[in-house]
């Protein structure tokens, strides 16, 4: 465990916050693994999303990385810029007092050097607004490395057809290939929370597998919106009914078919189609 980080938040009378979904990670091996994915390139940037104690901010500034770490619990910025302070005089780490979910997270990326990464142990709550959010940025990181609920991981690296396989799947695996690096148990993290989590990296599709425009979001989110309904049903509020069928015909899907059943490439056909058609 990162021992030290641990005592000096309980010598400052501080406690694990529940609004803020507070879990750190206090495994020192697991760490230095998740380190090793996301700055797997020293010189290279890695901006990490919720610091915390540090546990991660450690082994990343060890293998030579610059640091963006956003906190937004202000009782554990002062902690980070004590423990760190020979890096951030080097100019080697920033501690910065932010929302990640409100962060110019592409303007933090693009103010360090490549590679660049984005890190970093994701609230349960802030998790699929995160993902959304980092789907935006795939133009901009070079690798992606979050610790995410074992169950989310599942959704990501979910196949067409199978009961995971959801819109964020979709939304996510346009922009990025997931891999699961690694399991990690409740025992990893401080305080323990009541699931199993996974690590996963995301590295971008260069060029997307769809572009994510306002029809591609429409037909994804329409189509998952109730799982049972065929997409005849499901697509029915994306235009009139014989429209929705010509644009589905020009895309080679039968609208007798569900959601959880295209593929991205097919979800990206027939947004492409109907864009087209609305133009």
């Amino acid at each position: 465990m990162t021992s030290a980080a641990v005592l000096a938040f309980r010598r400052l009378g501080l406690s694990p916050k529940k609004s803020f979904g507070q879990n750190f990670l206090a495994d020192a091996g697991a760490a230095q693994r998740i380190a090793e994915l996301a700055a797997f390139q020293p010189g290279g940037h890695v901006v990490e999303i919720g610091a915390g104690l540090g546990a991660l901010t450690e082994p990343l500034l060890a293998r030579g990385a610059r640091v963006s770490a956003i906190e937004r619990d202000r009782d554990l910025c002062p902690l980070l810029r004590d423990a760190f302070a020979s890096f951030i005089a080097e100019g080697r780490l920033t501690v910065l007092e932010e929302d990640a979910k409100r962060a110019d997270l592409g303007a933090l990326l693009l103010a360090g050097p490549a590679p660049r990464v984005l890190a970093g142990n994701l609230p349960y709550q802030l998790t699929g607004p995160l993902l959304e959010r980092t789907s935006e940025l795939a133009s901009v990181v070079d690798r992606v490395v979050f610790t995410v609920q074992a169950e989310v991981a599942a959704r990501l690296i979910a196949t067409p057809g199978t009961s995971e396989y959801g819109a964020l799947t979709v939304f996510v695996g346009a922009a990025f290939a997931v891999k699961r690096a690694f399991s990690l148990g409740a025992a990893a993290f401080f305080p323990r929370p009541r699931v199993d989590s996974a690590v996963l990296v995301l590295s971008p599709h260069r060029p997307p597998r769809a572009r994510e425009t306002v029809q591609f979001r429409a037909a994804v989110r329409a189509a998952f919106s109730q799982r049972r309904k065929t997409l005849r049903n499901a697509w029915s509020g994306l235009g009139n009914a014989s429209d929705v069928a010509r644009w589905a015909e020009r895309s080679a899907i039968d609208l007798g078919r569900r959601g959880e059943t295209l593929s991205i490439e097919e979800f990206a056909r027939f947004a492409e189609v109907s864009s087209e058609a609305s133009t």
